[in-house]
């Protein structure tokens, strides 16, 4: 069995999906990567799929499928999965070889003592043109080369999350909660976090900088742009997570998990409000209070949490004088954080 399968959906890719693939084929045979191509069209994608299926077939698996989404690129690596854990990389990303290695070799060593639920590293987001590339470390929120629960996790600054890009979940786990991210939809990765964050108990931390998170390209779906666009999606995948955390039943488990997942779930409320009050539109005046309504109707007890703490009182300033403001506060974080 392998240790570990990585899926790389791939749809029209070929400008930048090999430096993806070729930043993970030294770790060797005990990687899988699979490339999940989403039903390209445009570009020679499949072919070079193939090929390199055809060159690597003890490492590299191609996976072709009618167009669903990224989500269904995710969805057809876990049906596809053969490894202990399961990891996703953007064709547009890639990681650091040696980091990737020696997490690896981490994780062979941590299954002698029945392994973990998650294992986390840090990312780096690689933006176009800028000459720092800003660093996302959580040597200050988690222990590091130790296992541990939701307990022993630090303060986590409101620059930080927990992503897909720095998130190895064992794959078993993943089949266990059902996960199934939605089909056409963008932004899915929230849910591919945050879902199965209450089946987690066993959680390991290593400082290394692995996942390079490549941004700033006109057509990419973290563009603001194209985000405001595309809100609707934004929206749905919002709402999936509030009824995620509205099902949920905490009793029992350790505090600190609910704590997180609100903090999560506050941070991505304020994506959707900030793209709705940037967009400035009375539709999306409407749609930012409807989301809150949802949030109100299905999860009570987190919207007044988050509604009255700094996030909810920022994204809802009155007036035009307010949205002004919370523009001004989002301008001042894009440049400290350096995303898009």
């Amino acid at each position: 069995m392998k240790i570990l399968t990585i899926a790389i959906p791939c749809y029209n890719s070929e400008e930048y999906m090999e430096k993806c693939i070729r930043s993970m084929l030294p770790v060797g045979e005990e990687l899988e990567i699979l490339i999940v191509d989403d039903g390209s069209t445009k570009d020679r994608t499949p072919e070079i799929a193939d090929r390199y299926a055809a060159k690597y077939p003890s490492i590299i698996r191609a996976v072709h499928q009618e167009n669903g989404g990224h989500g269904e690129a995710v969805n057809a690596g876990l049906r596809n999965a053969s490894g202990l854990y399961y990891k996703v990389v953007d064709s547009d990303d890639w990681v650091n070889t040696k980091s990737l290695a020696r997490i690896v070799a981490r994780m062979k060593e941590l299954e002698k003592s029945g392994g973990v639920d998650m294992l986390l590293a840090n990312f780096v987001y690689d933006k176009v043109g800028a000459k720092h590339k800003k660093l996302m470390r959580f040597g200050n929120v988690f222990p590091t080369d130790e296992v541990f629960g939701w307990g022993k996790m630090g303060h986590m600054r409101e620059t930080q999350y927990i992503l897909m890009h720095n998130i190895f979940y064992r794959t078993q786990l993943l089949r266990d909660c059902g996960l199934e991210l939605p089909k056409h939809t963008f932004y899915v990765d929230n849910i591919f976090a945050f879902q199965p964050f209450p089946h987690v108990e066993k959680i390991y931390y290593m400082d290394e900088n692995l996942y390079h998170y490549f941004i700033g390209r006109d057509d990419q779906s973290v563009n603001e742009k194209v985000m405001i666009g595309r809100i609707d999606q934004q929206i749905r995948v919002n709402k999936i997570m509030i009824d995620v955390m509205g099902a949920q039943d905490f009793s029992g488990k350790d505090p600190h998990l609910k704590k997180y997942m609100r903090i999560y779930l506050s941070k991505i409320m304020m994506v959707t409000s900030m793209m709705l009050i940037l967009d400035g539109s009375e539709e999306a005046m409407k749609k930012k209070q409807d989301i809150w309504e949802y949030l109100k109707e299905h999860a009570p007890e987190d919207y007044r949490a988050l509604r009255g703490g700094l996030l909810g009182l920022a994204m809802n300033l009155p007036g035009r004088a307010g949205r002004r403001v919370t523009i001004w506060g989002y301008q001042i974080a894009r440049r400290f954080v350096g995303f898009n």
